[in-house]
């Protein structure tokens, strides 16, 4: 009998599936549990997120992708009244101790939002942001920094002649790729983009999805998407949430062709959400 059926929601998290050939873990739930004040938004979540993979978290809206997005990074930290049980490991420490500064946190765990939110700073000063906060004064450093960061974003030849010119002139695909290079600017180990192309036009989408490829190659990468297609073509591994549960994880292909939850197969297939 099937969850929709019955209402019946797994109590124990899926199996994860191996990352591959000695691919390291680069950051880890367990028996996660996140509260709203009193509404349980995740329950029981563990999830490994494999170093240098993409994986990407689809489920209908509600279902709690984004916000376990944001629990990596203690995003809801401020959100009032919120609270997570169960651990969350970067490179083996928790990020939720009492020792972790959430700051420093974010510096390692960046994060791209749905909407391009370019600060009202020239191009220049945008990437540059991260790096003077934590300490970076250095004119020269500076300069290397922005114009790497830049070329990761594939948006330097664009952009070369006008660092100085306000981000807010840039068109729609080229502000998310500059705020995706303010998040490699801090020299992050995890990259957190939630939906990061929905406002996007197919050009820009494109662009958006060729640059995720290129920069796991560096990075680990979590995405939350709606876009089945998009999850299907980026993604080494796909998280299926729904109402709240981690209802199935696998390998993507796994997951879209012949996924072993009869809601995985239902969302995937377009009967409901």
């Amino acid at each position: 009998m099937s969850v929709m059926e019955n209402s019946r929601i797994p109590q124990e998290a899926p199996s994860a599936p191996s990352g591959g050939s000695n691919t390291p873990i680069r950051m880890e739930a367990t028996t996660v549990d996140f509260f709203y004040g009193d509404f349980q938004a995740l329950k029981n979540i563990s999830l490994p997120l494999y170093d240098r993979q993409i994986t990407a978290m689809i489920g209908p809206s509600g279902c709690g992708k984004s916000t376990f997005l944001r629990t990596l990074n203690r995003m809801n930290d401020l959100i009032d009244g919120s609270r997570l049980t169960g651990s969350i490991r970067l490179d083996g420490q928790d990020i939720y101790a009492s020792d972790v500064d959430p700051y420093e946190l974010r510096r390692r765990v960046g994060m791209v939002f749905q909407r391009p939110n370019p600060f009202p700073k020239s191009i220049y000063d945008n990437i540059a942001f991260g790096p003077r906060i934590h300490g970076t004064k250095n004119k020269t450093e500076l300069d290397e920094l922005v114009e790497r960061c830049l070329h990761q974003a594939a948006l330097w030849d664009e952009v070369k002649d006008k660092l100085k010119q306000s981000a807010l002139a840039l068109s729609g695909g080229q502000q998310q790729r500059l705020c995706i290079a303010r998040a490699l600017a801090t020299q992050p180990e995890v990259i957190l983009m939630d939906e990061p192309a929905s406002a996007l036009d197919p050009n820009s989408t494109h662009h958006i999805e060729q640059l995720m490829l290129e920069l796991k190659t560096s990075y680990t990468i979590v995405i939350v998407t709606h876009n089945m297609q998009q999850a299907a073509r980026v993604s080494d591994k796909t998280a299926f949430f729904y109402k709240g549960y981690l209802q199935e994880f696998g390998l993507t292909e796994q997951i879209f062709n012949d996924p072993q939850d009869k809601e995985t197969k239902d969302y995937i297939h377009g009967r409901f959400g």
